[in-house]
């Protein structure tokens, strides 16, 4: 049986800049706690429109489950969403993401009048198509918890999270910290910044 914890990232260097610019990477990680978020290309308000915003859930919802994500706070606006939550199997993370970003970019933009639909969909000019990271203790749990939780009002969309429908909560946040704690599934002890809540207080590629 392999390692429960075992893990590899989509870029094998220990570089943590690549020609002076933070290196984005991708951690498969078994038995995590993730935080993932993505923005629309051209941060083009594509879920501008309920119509949108239900094909995003939807799919979203879909592919979580099939993949063994367990989304913990999940925030979607206009233009990006965030969530955290548990993996159970890191090689899961890549397929999931393909899957979900692909189906709602396809389906979203049938939604669109066809000048106004958007290749590519999501990501920036370097084609980087979402960031995720593992969580490396409860106080950052805690405080990216909040983080994604408070978006609504950090974007001045609504001022209580608990009456914007597409802030969803699906575990409270002290059951889920003590679940994780129970599971062992934060990544303790890894000397690497883009972890370093002691600087950001949540992650530093966001």
């Amino acid at each position: 049986m392999s390692d429960f914890h075992a893990f590899r990232r989509s870029n094998p260097s220990t570089n943590e800049k690549f020609k002076g610019k933070h290196r984005l990477e991708h951690w498969y990680r078994d038995n995590q706690v993730y935080f993932i978020t993505a923005r629309c290309h051209d941060r083009f308000h594509a879920f501008a429109e309920e119509e949108a915003k239900a094909v995003f859930w939807d799919r979203f919802e879909h592919y979580t489950q099939l993949h063994h994500f367990t989304p913990w706070v999940t925030s979607l606006l206009d233009n990006h969403y965030h969530t955290l939550g548990y993996l159970k199997y890191g090689a899961d993370l890549g397929p999931m993401m393909r899957k979900l970003h692909g189906s709602v970019a396809k389906l979203v933009n049938d939604t669109l009048r066809e000048d106004n639909r958007r290749t590519p969909f999501w990501g920036d000019s370097h084609h980087h198509d979402y960031f995720d990271g593992c969580l490396r203790d409860s106080l950052q749990g805690r405080r990216t918890y909040r983080y994604v939780f408070t978006q609504c009002i950090r974007h001045q969309v609504a001022p209580d999270p608990n009456r914007y429908p597409h802030t969803r909560v699906n575990v409270e946040v002290e059951r889920a910290i003590k679940r994780a704690i129970e599971l062992n599934a934060f990544l303790l002890g890894v000397p690497y910044h883009r972890y370093d809540h002691r600087r950001t207080g949540h992650f530093s590629g966001q």
